[in-house]
């Protein structure tokens, strides 16, 4: 067994332990596809915030490749970043990605394929995802798009590579690819701020959308099941998954922002019961629904900072709260948390979604509970 099959088998072993990765048919897709064939090159972040190149002429390559991790392939939409990390070091925020061996398979079974299934991938990466699909279901029956041409290109030679040639189609992913629908499951491997309806319409009725939603707070999985018409009902899975934002979905506002709520004088002060940690980070169990009652906040870190488009802000620090702008985000995430307790205290599990054309909102236990918010 040669360095990069038994480096391989320890990352499926490591999957199947977890319980992320369950049918035989995956389990044999990830021992046999080789994930470096897809990462000939990616860059990792040193402790400065710079990126440096990793390839395979590097000591450690092959082992980073099969470290259950993410691997950032390029850096804000700009290919030209590759060769200033290879001539000492590049800055940006990472475009595109081959995501973590842990949420690609929680995101594989939760489309629960069979064979005969018809698969669109929105967001190609580096093409790994379409091979895991094509392992499964045969390449003929999977298409992937994407809207940088630069990355479908190097997805489509590595899938070659790897002996694989599903349909690589250039174009924006919100629209999906309706040339060749219907299929009956589409996956969006980035995330999106509201399921695209087109994505719904090319799925035949009863098919399955997974993706993953782009909030600040309350992300992660999303699996609806299309009514065929652009519409559908679905659930919050239980298990978190963040990717990096469809890039028409992506919040250009929210740096400038945060930066103000680092910096301004407060408008108010006072002293706070409700931990920074139980609004912003994931394994919180009011997170999201913190994300439910802050819509469209961004957040920060160090110090902890709150920001909404209207201008509003929020910043955390021991213990005590500063705010601005015309609403006071921590009242309103104080005011959440009564509402959580006073409702058993949900977890993300307990939340489903609803699409129209029209509109999308969650809601708590049954779509028809009198408690939704929008999305």
């Amino acid at each position: 067994m040669d360095l990069a099959t038994e480096l391989r088998a320890r990352l499926v072993d490591s999957l199947v332990d977890a319980g992320v990765l369950r049918d035989p048919r995956w389990v044999r897709a990830f021992r046999e596809v080789p994930r470096d064939v897809f990462l000939p090159g990616f860059f990792v972040q040193r402790h400065d915030g710079t990126w440096s190149a990793m390839t395979p002429d590097s000591p450690d390559w092959l082992t980073a490749v099969y470290r259950n991790q993410v691997c950032v392939t390029q850096l804000d939409g700009d290919d030209s970043a590759w060769e200033r990390a290879r001539r000492g070091g590049a800055v940006g925020v990472p475009t595109s990605s081959s995501s973590m061996p842990t949420i690609m398979a929680i995101m594989l079974e939760a489309l629960e394929l069979d064979e005969g299934h018809r698969v669109l991938e929105i967001g190609a990466g580096t093409g790994y995802n379409a091979a895991l699909l094509c392992h499964f279901l045969g390449q003929e029956r999977v298409t992937t798009v994407d809207v940088d041409p630069g990355v479908l290109a190097r997805a489509a030679r590595h899938l070659a590579l790897a002996g694989y040639r599903p349909a690589c189609v250039l174009g924006d992913g919100e629209r999906g690819c309706p040339e060749r629908a219907p299929y009956d499951r589409v996956l969006g491997t980035c995330a999106v701020s509201r399921v695209p309806t087109a994505w719904l319409a090319q799925t035949r009725p009863g098919g399955l959308v997974v993706t993953t939603l782009n909030r600040a707070l309350g992300a992660g999985l999303v699996r609806v099941e299309s009514d065929g018409a652009g519409g559908g009902v679905g659930r919050v899975l239980r298990e978190d998954g963040r990717f990096m934002p469809l890039r028409a979905h992506a919040p250009t506002w929210s740096r400038a922002a945060l930066e103000h709520a680092r910096t301004a004088p407060p408008e108010d002060s006072r002293t706070t019961e409700l931990s920074a940690r139980s609004v912003v980070e994931a394994s919180s169990g009011f997170e999201f629904f913190a994300g439910l009652v802050l819509g469209d906040v961004v957040v920060g870190f160090d110090p902890v900072r709150l920001a909404h488009p209207d201008g509003s802000w929020a910043r955390h620090r021991h213990g005590v709260v500063e705010q601005g702008g015309p609403r006071r985000l921590w009242d309103l995430a104080e005011e959440g948390y009564r509402r959580w307790r006073a409702l058993d205290r949900p977890r993300r599990q307990r939340f489903g979604i609803t699409v129209t054309p029209d509109a999308q909102w969650f809601w708590l236990d049954a779509p028809d509970s009198p408690h939704r918010w929008p999305l």
